[in-house]
């Protein structure tokens, strides 16, 4: 599922994931890499971004859709539209997401201001399940970046897609391999490690950070 550029879904389709639908909410790129790659895409607008926006109605209509292609884990790439609580209800589990820095820090839209607000030193990104809470569901993987004294906004967040076009990706298909072994509910962290093709360190969870 995807709202912008669409280099997230070129990550993963690079990777060789098997993507059988992308659903965007707008007019986007993403829209081009999809049909360039000879994924079928469906366009499921928004009828509005106002006060208005039947969020529970909309999120019906991507579950319906979703449930029409047969669609069993759900990877949101850049998708800006926050689903509710049907969403969840149909794919509890099985819905990724990726967030541009080490959640438990800095949720929400502005990751990356954020970190550079606070003058962390160590920022990154995390992969992890979505729930009805924004960037609060289980941690699935992380990877970690220093943060350097010439970065700003633009060259950070860059910095991060870095790595998190090749964290999850590799996170995606760990994940599936997991469900199809017949595992179920929350993803044992202890089960899966998902590492870098360069070798960088990938977080487990979040508390494996005290390694760094």
């Amino acid at each position: 599922m995807a709202s912008g550029s669409g280099t997230i879904l070129e990550a993963i389709l690079e990777k060789g994931v098997d993507v059988s639908l992308v659903v965007t909410d707008r007019p986007c790129r993403a829209i081009e890499v999809a049909r360039a790659a000879g994924v079928p895409c469906l366009e499921l607008p928004r009828p509005t971004y106002g006060k208005d926006f039947d969020r529970d109605g909309y999120s019906r209509q991507v579950v319906a859709v979703l449930e029409d292609h047969g669609v069993e884990l759900v990877a949101m790439a850049g998708y800006g539209t926050i689903l509710g609580a049907a969403m969840h209800w149909r794919f509890g589990g099985r819905i990724l997401n990726t967030h541009p820095s080490l959640l438990p820090s800095f949720p929400g839209w502005h990751a990356v201001d954020s970190a550079l607000e606070f003058g962390v030193k160590v920022t990154g990104c995390t992969v992890h399940l979505a729930t009805l809470e924004v960037d609060s569901g289980p941690i699935l993987a992380q990877e970690a970046i220093r943060v350097l004294p010439a970065d700003d906004k633009e060259r950070l967040h860059e910095r991060i897609k870095e790595i998190e076009r090749l964290l999850y990706p590799a996170t995606i298909v760990a994940y599936a391999k997991y469900l199809e072994s017949g595992a179920e509910g929350t993803f044992d962290l202890g089960k899966t490690v998902v590492r870098n093709p360069q070798g960088a360190l990938v977080f487990e969870s979040y508390e494996d950070e005290k390694e760094f």
